[in-house]
């Protein structure tokens, strides 16, 4: 950003400053390493001056927020306008406990609801089957029926909150029960606002809970897309998740990287199946870790908004603004929580606010300070939910957009993130696109690669993480967790028995048979699981008519 002849003068007189007065400093005081490293192991210099961003230039890289290529923000006003979103993501045992648990946060001046599913759910099998047992309501809660989702938003008007639902291979059954939801509340579906999940292609990266192979799969994310875009306008139809991928031990510019690639196959599936890019892409939403490096966290929510940008206008020649604009979700890093000392976790996740904040983000969720040890407590929650608020209302970050902007290191940590990712899409694009990268288990083993690198570094104490592996002291067991009570699954077998006892069956056969032959077809397939779920045909009927039909998924060994 400075004339050449000053960069030269400044390179210059930095040398002088590194041999004259750091050396000498060194000699009487050497540093506490021999290297720096950012948390993704980046090495960090001594420090940054304009020489390090010389080939930046402002308005093409950096631009005003609201304008191309959004690096500064994806708002003119930004957080001046109105804070983001602030969503504590919850759910557990019962849809009756649950939605205690959303009436006491929206109380407590939460801004959005974020539904957890259990385990069954996630995977498309109902509360009785086998496979269910011991993890019914455990992780999230169980949703078997229409009816529980109708228990679960009771007393929740659905025209008057935003919701995200952490949902990946059913998410197209359960968004189906929330649109039948809202119909019987009297809410149309052009004024649901929130958030599905609905992005596989991480299941078979970092996370597992996939059911279908990858082309079905691919199908109902397109369904998903086509459908609301007509008749859901204002629901995000899917939320690009980098958060597991970085829980799985990736590093930022992988967490970037194999997330972009993942939503650069969505776009191609999309257009592939006749969809204008600009009439679905507006509604394409990212969802993001933040960790403890407070800076480089910055840096590379930065520099994700600036590459999707770029990608979106250069490589898919959208022309809609909103095409170009990544938004994200942030929820703080579960894996950087420790069992040790808990109370810490309420520091960490204090620093990982701001990071996601100073980032930018549209949407976050804060960890509670228990969450190493088992499902949050309401207490606990609220201290988490206190940790946005005050954020947002007493330490002034949000006053002005992109504060840390020119920033030489923050700029420089930017532009090497970013560059980073593209060199790993570069990679994945010669592999065949994320899918065929997938299948040939190398975005896997880049990630275990990073991960088995961070776990050397923190057992031989290169890298500290505190209360564990430093600074311990003598704890008594914890008290207080929340537990689950182990009736939950018998609880929702007798609803399912129940539902099953009402219903009319006859139609329920009907609309299951009617969405198998439309399975074999190429017609899409939301209406068709909106009519079986408004029959209340259960998830796993739903998902095991879908299977009978696409077969399921089957892991490939990474050695």
């Amino acid at each position: 950003m400075l004339e050449k002849d000053k960069l030269d003068q400044l390179r210059k007189s930095k040398c002088s400053w590194s041999e004259k007065k750091v050396q000498k400093t060194l000699n009487r005081f050497p540093e506490r390493k021999q290297q720096f490293v950012t948390g993704s192991n980046e090495k960090i210099e001594r420090l940054y001056t304009p020489t390090e961003v010389e080939g930046q230039d402002y308005e093409n890289d950096l631009g005003f927020p609201g304008q191309f290529p959004y690096t500064r923000g994806v708002q003119p006003t930004m957080y001046r306008g109105r804070f983001w979103t602030m969503r504590q993501y919850a759910g557990f045992a019962t849809a009756e406990e649950s939605n205690k648990r959303y009436k006491y946060l929206l109380e407590q001046g939460q801004t959005g609801l974020s539904v957890a599913f259990d385990l069954p759910t996630q995977i498309g099998y109902d509360s009785d089957h086998s496979l269910s047992e011991g993890e019914v309501g455990k992780v999230g809660v169980a949703i078997d029926s229409l009816k529980d989702m109708e228990i679960l938003f009771e007393g929740i008007p659905l025209d008057k909150v935003s919701t995200s639902m952490t949902i990946n291979a059913p998410a197209s059954v359960l968004l189906a029960m929330y649109i039948a939801v809202a119909e019987k509340q009297g809410v149309s579906s052009d004024q649901l606002r929130g958030t599905i999940q609905n992005d596989i292609l991480k299941e078979y990266i970092a996370r597992g809970t996939y059911i279908f192979p990858t082309a079905p799969s691919m199908r109902l994310i397109t369904d998903i897309f086509e459908f609301c875009s007509k008749d859901v306008p204002n629901w995000n139809t899917i939320s690009i998740s980098g958060y597991h991928i970085r829980e799985a031990g990736s590093s930022a510019i992988q967490e970037v990287a194999f997330t972009l690639a993942n939503g650069i196959a969505y776009v191609e599936a999309a257009i592939k199946a006749g969809l204008d890019v600009d009439t679905f892409a507006p509604r394409l939403s990212f969802f993001f870790n933040a960790h403890n490096d407070l800076l480089e966290e910055v840096a590379k929510f930065r520099a994700a908004r600036r590459l999707w940008a770029r990608i979106m206008k250069e490589r898919f020649n959208a022309e809609n603004p909103k095409s170009m604009q990544l938004k994200f979700h942030t929820q703080t890093g579960g894996s950087t929580l420790t069992a040790q000392q808990p109370d810490n976790n309420i520091v960490r996740v204090a620093i990982q606010t701001l990071a996601a904040v100073l980032g930018g983000t549209q949407s976050l969720h804060t960890n509670s300070k228990d969450e190493a040890l088992a499902l949050p407590t309401e207490d606990s929650v609220r201290v988490a939910l206190r940790t946005q608020q005050i954020v947002a209302y007493e330490s002034g970050v949000a006053e002005t957009i992109d504060p840390l902007g020119g920033s030489y290191y923050v700029e420089s940590l930017t532009d090497a993130i970013e560059a980073g990712a593209i060199e790993y899409i570069k990679k994945i694009d010669h592999l065949g696109g994320a899918a065929q990268a997938i299948e040939k288990g190398y975005i896997q083993k880049e990630i275990m690669d990073s991960s088995y690198e961070y776990q050397k570094q923190v057992e031989s104490n290169e890298r500290i993480v505190v209360g564990m592996n430093k600074f311990q002291i003598k704890e008594e067991a914890p008290k207080g967790l929340l537990r689950v009570d182990p009736t939950v699954g018998e609880l929702q077998k007798q609803k399912i028995n129940e539902i099953k006892a009402e219903r009319n069956n006859k139609a329920v056969e009907e609309k299951l048979s009617k969405l198998k032959e439309a399975a074999y077809s190429d017609a899409n397939l939301m209406p068709y699981i909106i009519d079986a779920v408004k029959e209340y045909a259960t998830l796993g009927e739903v998902c095991g008519v879908l299977r009978e039909v696409f077969g399921e998924y089957q892991q490939s060994v990474i050695l």
